[in-house]
């Protein structure tokens, strides 16, 4: 009888044992994925791949580290789009060399850290949408007053939003096969070309590139600033083909 009564005893004190240790377990889990959910990097951005990635230098031990970072819930142009170039110029302006927080988000599938990004008091995903060089990300979007900001970009011809509409193409349909609606096919320069006139009577974006390409200093401002084509202002200094803007 004793044997028995032991047994259930030592039966009862293992799966308390067990029960123990599956709650230090889930514990443990969740504070985890807190801990990863709330998770920061302070640093000095020293990259900008593009209009929504940059390159944070962070402190690691003695040493220092780089994190890829992708600004999360915006989309910017492509390189190859319309306004890609000069929205990569607006993240720069924003937060290249300057020391910025990153309140992480996610990892993408890439492995880049997805977060929201702070320079001072300002937020850099936020202002990118402000000043029109970047779309609400739709797919990912938790902050919904991003697309209050969009829309106001939008009603005031902001950024991309003074581009035609045939080239206001979101950057995630481009992706998905909609460039050759977004663009048209480069075409040879003519220099004695008049600019392409738009129903408003101003220019349109079309293959021009190059200071040689340009009949005017206006013409010149109209790709650097609404195109987004930088090849226009290779000191950055904000002025284009200082030939003719002088």
């Amino acid at each position: 009888m004793n044997d028995k009564n032991d047994n259930n005893f030592m039966m009862l004190v293992a799966f308390n044992l067990f029960l123990l240790m599956v709650g230090l377990l889930l514990f443990v889990l969740a504070a985890v994925v807190t801990t990863a959910q709330s998770a920061e990097y302070t640093g000095k951005v020293v990259g900008v791949s593009d209009g929504d990635t940059l390159t944070l230098l962070v402190p690691d031990g003695a040493s220092y580290r780089q994190v890829k970072v992708r600004l999360g819930e915006i989309d910017t142009p492509e390189s190859r789009q319309p306004f890609g170039e000069r929205a990569k110029q607006t993240l720069s302006d924003l937060a290249y060399n300057k020391p910025a927080r990153v309140v992480v988000q996610d990892t993408d599938k890439y492995g880049r850290t997805v977060g929201r990004v702070y320079v001072g008091a300002t937020d850099v995903n936020a202002e990118m949408i402000r000043q029109g060089a970047a779309w609400a990300y739709r797919q990912y979007l938790k902050d919904q007053s991003l697309l209050r900001l969009e829309a106001e970009a939008k009603a005031a011809k902001r950024g991309l939003w003074a581009l035609p509409e045939a080239q206001r193409m979101p950057p995630w349909e481009w992706r998905h096969g909609g460039s050759a609606k977004a663009v048209p096919a480069p075409t040879a320069p003519v220099l004695s070309a008049p600019p392409a006139a738009t129903a408003s009577g101003g220019f349109s974006c079309s293959g021009k590139r190059y200071c040689r390409e340009m009949t005017s200093c206006e013409e010149a401002r109209f790709y650097l600033n609404t195109c987004g084509v930088g090849s226009l202002d290779g000191n950055h200094d904000g002025v284009p083909c200082e030939v003719l803007c002088r």
